[in-house]
């Protein structure tokens, strides 16, 4: 059940499984293209018999790199990247409008007993590089079954905002794109999952863009080999909205058609306004698994892998 870790100083960290040899995923924290709002993402993700579950860079979406935190519209700005949403406008090559996030520091990488740990320090920036925000960033790989053929990554994050105005996270939807709610994290899956089966701990199917549910759970059709992946996405119960009453679930931004895509958006219907130094914070579980998995089955892994 050991992993392996490996530090490519500037560039990535990789988590491998070394029973089996299967790199999972790589960790890119290293500055990219500009206009492709830089970020550290993970690419490739691979299911534990090596299959990948993410694309990287496709023609029809340049910065959709594997899985990734993102902020769409940000007070303005874009760190989404590519072009920017104008209502009545479309999407409008806007350079001035696309920020970053960027590597500060790594807290902890380390990788022991079946599990793996990576802790990072993140600043977030506009266009002009001012600072508005800092993260603090936790990525823990655990629940490696080779029986049951998946492994899960829990990601937290901590944002704050350093500006001395409020941050306000919205998205197309927000700005009047119908669903198109996507922010936060969010994953791009592999061309040959288009199509996939989607359901959710609501719904078996159906049309689930802006829906709201504990989990939701894509199953894709590899090219080149044999089989099925699923992918289930997970909303931290303890996730909430700047500290209302009760909880703030995810509505889901989930397309199988042109493209695989989840994001368990932040701000789908309505813009999240961060005061000047509070905290927004946000858990999600993303397990990878070998395999077409029907909703029982999924909804039982959930019930049995407690947060």
């Amino acid at each position: 059940m050991t992993l392996a870790l490996t530090h490519a100083h500037g560039d990535r960290i990789t988590v491998a499984h070394e029973a089996t040899g299967t790199e999972l995923f790589a960790y890119v924290y290293r500055p990219e293209a500009a206009w492709e709002a830089p970020k550290p993402y993970l690419h490739p993700i691979r299911t534990l018999s090596g299959a990948v579950v993410t694309d990287y860079r496709p023609n029809d979406h340049r910065w959709h790199k594997g899985l990734q935190l993102t902020a769409s519209h940000l007070s303005g700005q874009n760190l989404w990247g590519g072009n920017t949403y104008v209502h009545g406008e479309g999407y409008l090559a806007l350079p001035e409008k696309v920020g970053s996030m960027a590597h500060v520091a790594f807290e902890e990488v380390s990788a022991a007993g079946g599990g793996a740990v990576i802790a990072e320090r993140l600043t977030w920036h506009p266009h002009d590089g001012e600072l508005w925000a800092e993260e603090e960033r936790r990525l823990e790989v655990s629940e490696v079954d080779p029986e049951a053929g998946s492994w899960s990554l829990t990601w937290t994050s901590a944002v704050v905002n350093r500006r001395q105005e409020p941050l306000r996270f919205g998205s197309p939807t927000t700005h009047g794109r119908p669903a198109a709610g996507y922010t936060g994290l969010f994953w791009r899956g592999p061309r040959a999952f288009r199509d996939g089966q989607v359901f959710s701990a609501e719904a078996d199917g159906g049309d689930l863009m802006g829906t709201q549910a504990d989990w939701l759970a894509y199953v894709g059709e590899h090219d080149g080999r044999d089989g099925h992946a699923t992918m289930i996405f997970e909303h931290a119960p303890g996730n909430d909205h700047l500290g209302d009453k009760g909880t703030h679930p995810a509505h889901w931004f989930v397309r199988s058609d042109p493209f695989a895509a989840v994001a368990p958006s932040w701000a789908f219907h309505e813009e999240l306004v961060l005061a000047p130094g509070d905290t927004l914070s946000r858990g999600y579980r993303v397990t990878v698994a070998d395999g077409a998995w029907d909703r029982g089955r999924v909804a039982a892994h959930v019930r049995g892998h407690a947060w």
